[in-house]
């Protein structure tokens, strides 16, 4: 068969699966966009415009005002000539153009135009799922404290994603006990503190003693609603030395807080890290430990970085824990084939999908090219979307099965499948895996 007949064919087969999507951060009380801001200002598309001179490289607060939104956007509008040749651009285009039939410049004298009009689908309660089913998308995983009034629960699962004893802050050394102390203080999981903090909020008691630590530690553990989730999601700095921690070490870096450095930091995450594992292991092995990994705090966001020391120590954690479940997010495509290694020989580790600095057309095909010849389809989730609304849900759907048709159509031409059986693969990755590894049967 003519290869680029065999790609036409895969792509509108592809395009029919209903795909599992095993992570977003979709809020249940508004799950389209809102507004023009939730598409031309979605985070990825933040970081182009500023890479291209916009005075502003923040994220938008979780509810802008109109004056924010106008603020922001008019200050964008200029700045979006010089990101048209980017892969975020294309996608902000497909998202206009399927979804809101508009195919004109954003102009800042027609913004409100185009605004209006996604406000205006925005109120129909319909348009969600319309959405959905454009995207070919039968579920999809959020975070647990966006789940609402649980009247999405048909088309919602949840994955808790709270508190990141693992992640490093930009010039900050206590940031995991921080993080323990923070959620410490509530009785149920609340949304985790952002990527950068900028001012750190007062906690009521602060954690000075190993005695403190597992304390702290069992009631952030005793909280989780287990029979809620299917999964905790967390962040493995390779910026940390990760080791075995006795309580005696462990104490005497809690000793040195008020002057820790990078030592100091490596301690705290390794030993918090460690007993939350055990903690699940004893218990709650069947709860999926999702865990993003190679994309480091910069002053606004983060860059894309991965050292083999990480990846070594993170075989040892992981082969140290069989029972559990792992599941890497990475955002790091030179080391995809490192990571398939690991898989390979780490029965309880799966990768899945293509985080932040891995979604662009370029690194899907690569870590999809990379992942078929190497891995079997049941240790391989072939889509997450993260994103904050199903629009950018859509265009990202979109964009992975475009780069999967094309994958399987070169394996096709060369004869290493046949063509009868390929579009099997396409549904393992997309739907039957993703919902075989997070239990949803």
């Amino acid at each position: 068969m003519d290869h680029s007949k065999t790609f036409k064919i895969l792509i509108k087969q592809i395009g029919e699966i209903e795909a599992i999507d095993a992570h977003t951060h979709i809020n249940s009380s508004h799950m389209a966009a809102r507004g023009l801001h939730d598409i031309m200002l979605y985070h990825m598309v933040i970081s182009d415009l500023y890479a291209a001179g916009c005075p502003s490289g923040h994220r938008l607060s979780d509810d802008p005002n109109k004056n924010e939104v106008a603020t922001r956007i008019e200050e964008a509008i200029p700045l979006l000539e010089h990101i048209q040749n980017t892969s975020c651009f294309w996608l902000m285009r497909t998202i206009l153009s399927d979804l809101y039939d508009w195919n004109e410049p954003i102009a800042l004298r027609s913004w409100r135009e185009l605004d209006a009009r996604i406000h205006s689908r925005n109120a129909d309660p319909d348009w969600p799922r319309e959405i959905l089913r454009r995207a070919r998308v039968e579920r999809l995983c959020t975070e647990l404290p966006l789940r609402g009034d649980g009247s999405n629960d048909d088309i919602l699962f949840y994955s808790l994603e709270w508190a990141f004893f693992m992640r490093n802050q930009w010039g900050v050394f206590d940031a995991p006990l921080y993080e323990l102390e923070h959620a410490r203080q509530f009785d149920k999981p609340v949304r985790p503190l952002p990527v950068t903090i900028s001012q750190r909020e007062p906690v009521k008691r602060q954690i000075a003693t190993v005695s403190d630590v597992k304390e702290a530690m069992a009631h952030y553990c005793r909280v989780i609603p287990y029979d809620q989730i299917v999964s905790t999601a967390h962040h493995v700095s390779t910026d940390i030395d990760y080791s075995l921690v006795s309580d005696d070490q462990m104490q005497k870096a809690l000793d040195k807080r008020n002057n820790a450095g990078p030592m100091e930091r490596d301690t705290y995450a390794s030993y918090l890290f460690e007993s939350l594992l055990l903690e699940l292991e004893k218990e709650h092995a069947d709860i999926a430990f999702q865990f993003s990994l190679g994309a480091e705090p910069l002053p606004f966001k983060t860059d894309s970085r991965l050292s083999q020391v990480a990846i070594k120590q993170l075989a040892e954690i992981i082969s140290r824990h069989p029972k559990i479940e792992f599941h890497c997010y990475l955002s790091s495509k030179h080391a995809n084939q490192s990571l398939c290694t690991l898989c390979r020989e780490l029965p309880n580790l799966s990768l899945a999908g293509y985080w932040w600095h891995n979604f662009f057309p370029g690194a899907i095909a690569q870590v999809i090219d990379e992942r078929l010849d190497m891995l079997p389809t049941n240790r391989q989730i072939g889509f997450f979307s993260d994103a904050y609304c199903l629009d950018w849900l859509y265009a990202k759907s979109k964009l992975v099965r475009m780069e999967l048709a094309k994958a399987l159509a070169n394996r096709v031409k060369r004869g290493q499948y046949a063509p009868d059986g390929v579009v099997e693969i396409a549904k393992k990755l997309l739907h039957q895996t993703p919902k075989h590894l997070l239990r949803l049967n």
